[in-house]
């Protein structure tokens, strides 16, 4: 994966309002752009946050039923977190997916990185694939707000449920899904 293009940042001329929220921070900015061009914008501040695909040596992949309060309904995603400070993009993995689904792996291929939302949010999700996994006697406390379910899915599964549309997929999901099956050999 290639690595992002050098930044052409925007001047900055006044930051009009700013609102931090748990996690992020939203900010409406008058800028300058590089093409010159002036005006007022809105900007998602965020820490960046990691994804694994978690796949369990029969081929079964690891993936939550998580309540998402925005859209009010539960979504099929793989196991993610944002960055604490002081942590490393694998390091939060490691930790997530402990919490999250209750596991460890001992082998983790980077599947490089997305932009969820670049017209609106800074967010960098960091990708990885995590193979060889061994399930905790206990899954340690994750955040209090997390309503998940864990689940083992057949990979033909987790396809007929992203083309029926029977069941949500979040963008970040769906991206870490078509990356790890290529180098899983999937198609």
């Amino acid at each position: 994966m290639a690595p992002l293009p050098p930044p052409e940042p925007a001047r900055h001329l006044e930051t009009q309002a700013a609102l931090d929220a748990r996690k992020l921070r939203f900010e409406i900015n008058r800028l300058a752009l590089p093409m010159g061009v002036e005006g007022t914008f809105g900007v998602i501040r965020h820490p960046g946050a990691s994804l694994a695909v978690p796949v369990l040596d029969d081929g079964r992949v690891v993936i939550l039923r998580q309540y998402r309060f925005a859209v009010a309904t539960r979504l099929l995603e793989f196991p993610a977190g944002t960055l604490d400070p002081g942590e490393t993009p694998l390091s939060t993995m490691q930790r997530e997916l402990q919490e999250e689904a209750g596991y460890s792996a001992d082998r983790w291929d980077p599947l490089g990185a997305m932009l969820p939302c670049p017209g609106y949010s800074d967010e960098v999700i960091h990708l990885f694939l995590a193979r060889q996994l061994s399930p905790l006697a206990e899954r340690p406390a994750g955040d209090d707000d997390e309503d998940l379910e864990v689940l083992r899915m057949e990979p033909a599964e987790l396809d007929a449920a992203l083309a029926s549309g029977d069941e949500y997929l979040d963008g970040k999901s769906v991206t870490a899904w078509l990356r790890a099956k290529q180098l899983l050999g999937l198609g």
